[in-house]
């Protein structure tokens, strides 16, 4: 093997392998330059305007785990270096790599892993047939056999194999003698797939947001509109992949013909060719990288002082530059957005929506579930680790089952190749997973710190907190829940479309876009590019006709989608017995957070919420009605809740609705609602009655705060075990706004 790897692989192809790989770096660099100070300006401007990044959301989220944390450990048998199967330890920790050690006694003595396996880019199977045919059409084979096609390249013992194929990297091999073992293997692997795939790009610092975008117009400079599914990994990664894209096909043409033997042994020596050669670039690369990025770093903080004692005129600069483009840009963009675009976006949303929301249902079921099973077999005790441990496993080993709904887009999609030239839907679906993933530890550090703060006070009441707890969670869950949905289906939608229209108006545009160069004043030309300001006016007019059709999709209440505000100033409460929301930050502010907890001499404070209700049982029984309670910030579980519109949030709803006063100088707040407030854990997807509320602005601060069976009090509340009477209908956020807004991004500013 490795012999008739190092035969093909000569001097003459490596030092051709590295010239091109030289090339490519010198080329990109520009594109990296210019964005990097553009980044940079944009960090400074937040920084100055104090913008609030991404949307608001109930659930606490956890702070990154460490490094270290242990996600997963068992042994396994696994197709070493030396072709022989041999029985290793695997260990994934919080960073998603996989470490396989020779034995758990090895790794509990703290010796080095024998290999570490980083999953970027890969795909997981289970079935041998599948896996050759990926590998066959992987493999150019140049004499064009078909009667060895089903060889495959390793056999594996045991009934249970899973297969990892790697785009230019050896594949990787496993064997299981029990299905409920492979099952949690599988999960972890796609796990640690999804997260190689994505953390890094995902960072908001300057450097990846500067990358992300240099790659964006690096590709288009080549002539690549669509989305990039090897867009994966580390910035050295990434280049690499663009680089053996390169690379391949000048290697496949001189090289292959030189393969001889059978297939199988043909294909071996080819992809370890092809895994030699990426090792070889990414080496190259990783340096060159590192020198271009301490290079820009020394450049931006030259620029720094500039930037910030002349951020108005930069401003300035660039809105005159828009002013300009949108002159050239906005007539072709809109006419062939509204006429090539807009038409599909319905179906495409369609498309999405049913996966997308039969997969977070059933995430919301699984967590339910299990958060019963939790409250079950922790009656007493208070917060132990035993306790901890259970949350940290809950739907660990059945996620996978929900994010099966989601994977059918893989295929449902395929269908946009044609029209929109989209073949990337593996990052819909991956993202999508992620999302789910992301809400269901969200769900469970929420549970457990509002477990936390209420037994402190309330030891003996385990069972009623934990009861209680589950229920706020689950209300928190379903607002967030539609948060996200909306997220994905904005993302998505641009995603698939814009790239089209980028496509379409490259001919005329693109070349006329150097002559606005002059709008610029000379000493701000770093920092405002005109591709970018072009960009950003694209994605803007798209951006109209995707807000409406989400728009008009929220108002709909099969969707299940809360029609709420981007700027939602409220956060998740961190105990059950904490009734009280800051008040809301003006737009432009930076939001408040929340004060620590008062002094018993101020526990008599009375607070004022935007949604405060009080649950008033002859109400109840008059109009056999189950009267919502609240704690402050509310959320409506999503199959209940129509969208409201600005002005309905302080206008008075329909005659026949009961009007419930709080107290004489709080504002009138009036519920509708036909369905029990016992039920609200229910199935999702059943449709529910109409829920609509009233809010008349107040900034008085003399109502009362309402505890979580809903009745008033005016001193600090602790949580009850006698609160039998609380219901557990869902609650709706303090300030809620017909419409969708988009989450604010960077390449929204650029």
């Amino acid at each position: 093997m490795g012999a008739s790897s190092s035969s093909l692989l000569d001097g003459r192809k490596l030092c051709y392998i590295r010239g091109r790989t030289e090339a490519e770096l010198k080329n990109f660099s520009p594109h990296y330059r210019r964005q990097s100070c553009v980044a940079f300006f944009y960090l400074l401007k937040d920084e100055v305007e104090q913008h609030r990044s991404g949307q608001a959301q109930l659930l606490k989220q956890k702070d990154y785990l460490q490094a270290s944390e242990v996600l997963y450990k068992d042994s396994m048998l696994y197709f070493d270096d030396n072709r022989k199967w041999k029985e290793r330890f695997v260990v994934v920790h919080a960073d998603y790599s996989l470490e396989l050690h020779d034995s758990q006694e090895t790794y509990s003595k703290g010796t080095p892993a024998r290999h570490i396996l980083l999953p970027t880019g890969g795909t997981v199977l289970t079935s041998e047939e599948k896996y050759n045919a990926i590998v066959d059409k992987a493999f150019p084979d140049p004499n064009g056999y078909k009667e060895e096609s089903s060889v495959p390249l390793v056999v594996v013992p045991g009934p249970l194999p899973v297969y990892l194929r790697l785009p230019y990297r050896r594949d990787s091999y496993f064997s299981f003698q029990q299905e409920e073992k492979r099952a949690c293997f599988v999960s972890i692997l796609n796990d640690c797939i999804r997260h190689q795939n994505q953390d890094y790009l995902k960072r908001m610092t300057c450097e990846v947001q500067a990358f992300l975008k240099a790659i964006h117009f690096y590709r288009q400079e080549k002539g690549h509109y669509e989305s990039w599914d090897m867009l994966v990994g580390t910035d050295c990664q990434v280049l690499a992949n663009l680089v053996m894209e390169e690379l391949l096909p000048s290697l496949q043409t001189e090289l292959l013909p030189k393969l001889k033997g059978k297939k199988r042994e043909m294909k071996r020596v080819w992809f370890t060719t092809v895994e030699t050669t990426y090792e070889l670039v990414q080496e190259q690369l990783r340096e060159g990288l590192e020198s271009l990025k301490n290079e820009c770093r020394d450049t931006t903080k030259q620029q720094e002082a500039l930037i910030r004692s002349d951020m108005d005129q930069i401003i300035n600069s660039q809105t005159f530059l828009e002013t300009k483009l949108q002159a050239l840009v906005s007539g072709p963009a809109i006419k062939y957005s509204s006429e090539s675009v807009a038409p599909y976006l319905a179906s495409i949303l369609e498309e999405l929506m049913g996966p997308v929301s039969a997969g977070f249902q059933a995430v919301r079921l699984l967590l339910e579930d299990e958060l019963t099973r939790v409250c079950k077999d922790f009656p007493q005790g208070g917060v132990t680790e035993d306790l901890k441990t259970a949350l940290k496993q809950v739907g660990r080993d059945r996620m996978e089952d929900c994010y099966q709904h989601v994977s059918v887009l893989k295929e449902q999609l395929q269908e946009l190749r044609n029209r929109f030239k989209f073949s990337n839907s593996i990052q819909v679906v991956h993202y999508t997973q992620s999302q789910m993933q992301q809400l269901m530890e969200n769900a469970l550090y929420t549970f457990e710190i509002l477990l936390q703060s209420t037994l402190k006070d309330k030891p003996d009441k385990q069972a009623s907190v934990m009861e209680k707890a589950k229920l706020r969670v689950l209300k928190q869950f379903d607002y967030d829940s539609s948060t996200v949905r909306k997220k994905i289906f904005q993302k998505a939608l641009v995603d698939i479309t814009l790239p089209a229209i980028r496509r379409n108006l490259a001919p005329d545009c693109k070349t006329a876009l150097q002559n606005y160069e002059q709008f610029i004043f000379a000493d701000y030309t770093k920092f405002v590019q005109v591709e970018n300001v072009y960009e950003n006016i694209l994605l803007n007019i798209l951006n109209n006709e995707v807000n409406k059709v989400v728009k008009e999709a929220a108002s709909l209440k099969k969707n299940n989608l809360i029609a709420d505000s981007t700027d939602l100033h409220c956060v998740s409460q961190s105990s059950l017995a904490e009734n009280r929301i800051p008040p809301l930050s003006a737009p432009s502010s930076p939001p408040k957070e929340l004060a620590s907890e008062a002094p018993s001499q101020q526990a008599e404070q009375k607070t004022t919420s935007p949604f405060e209700e009080k649950i008033i049982e002859e109400t109840h029984q008059k109009h056999d009605l189950s009267i919502i309670p609240v704690v402050n910030i509310t959320v409506c579980s999503p199959e209940s809740l129509e969208p409201i519109s600005p002005s309905s949030v302080a206008a008075t709803v329909q005659p026949e609705v009961p009007s419930i006063i709080l107290n004489n100088s709080s504002p009138v707040l009036e519920v509708s609602s036909s369905f029990d407030a016992k039920r609200v854990t229910s199935d999702i997807a059943t449709p529910k009655p109409d829920i609509s509320e009233t809010n008349a602005v107040s900034n008085t601060s003399d109502s009362p705060t309402t505890n979580l069976d809903g009745s008033s009090i005016k001193s600090k509340t602790n949580l009850s075990a006698d609160d039998s009477s609380s219901s557990s209908g869902p609650e709706k956020p303090s300030e809620v706004q017909d419409g969708v807004e988009e989450e604010p991004s960077y390449e929204s500013q650029c």
